[in-house]
């Protein structure tokens, strides 16, 4: 707000992880409740910029991204953001674009298990989770579970185009029954 600047952390001072506990749950009802009271008997302003800094309406070429507000020094913005000369189709990397090796995702026990999923993205192939054939095409969504997990790309003749190797921590969700990997392909 204009008056106050609320941080809140929530968390094992031992560095454990919380289980089943997001921001949403854990820090955002504390943060609600400080503002709050901070803020009671008196409305809330944004806070004023900074001299020489303007907000500013910026777009994506290629369609990459949704057009958005965006905060510049006075002067700096450009109303189009270039991604690269290279067009979408073209930009496409060889392989898996998502996800990264070594990416760490987090399930919400606050969003309904089939509201929560991964979408795998990559060069049209048939895609391997741990060993099960999930589908074929550019893009195979999956409904995550704990665990740590092996994702394959490979062509339709069988050569593997890309392995990469990815962690799921969080609520535990219903374990698909043996030897079906939850596949459903866009």
């Amino acid at each position: 707000s204009q008056a106050y600047t609320v941080g809140v952390w929530v968390g094992n001072a031992s560095g454990a992880p919380m289980h089943d506990v997001s921001g949403v749950s854990g820090a955002a009802p504390i943060w609600r409740q400080l503002v709050m009271q901070l803020h009671a008997g008196q409305p809330s302003k944004a806070p004023v910029a900074p001299a020489g800094v303007v907000l500013a309406k910026v777009a994506f070429d290629g369609g990459r991204e949704p057009p958005r507000d965006e905060v510049f020094l006075a002067g700096t913005h450009q109303a189009l953001q270039r991604t690269g000369s290279l067009s979408a189709a073209d930009a496409r990397g060889f392989g898996i674009d998502n996800p990264r090796d070594g990416s760490l995702y987090a399930l919400d026990p606050d969003i309904p298990p089939k509201a929560q999923r991964i979408t795998f993205s990559g060069q049209a192939g048939t895609w391997w989770l741990d060993g099960k054939s999930l589908g074929q095409g550019s893009s195979v969504s999956w409904a995550p579970w704990p665990g740590r997990h092996e994702l394959k790309l490979a062509t339709t003749g069988g050569r593997v185009l890309q392995t990469v190797r990815f962690e799921v921590r969080g609520a535990t969700l219903a374990r698909p029954a043996p030897g079906h990997p939850r596949p459903s392909t866009r």
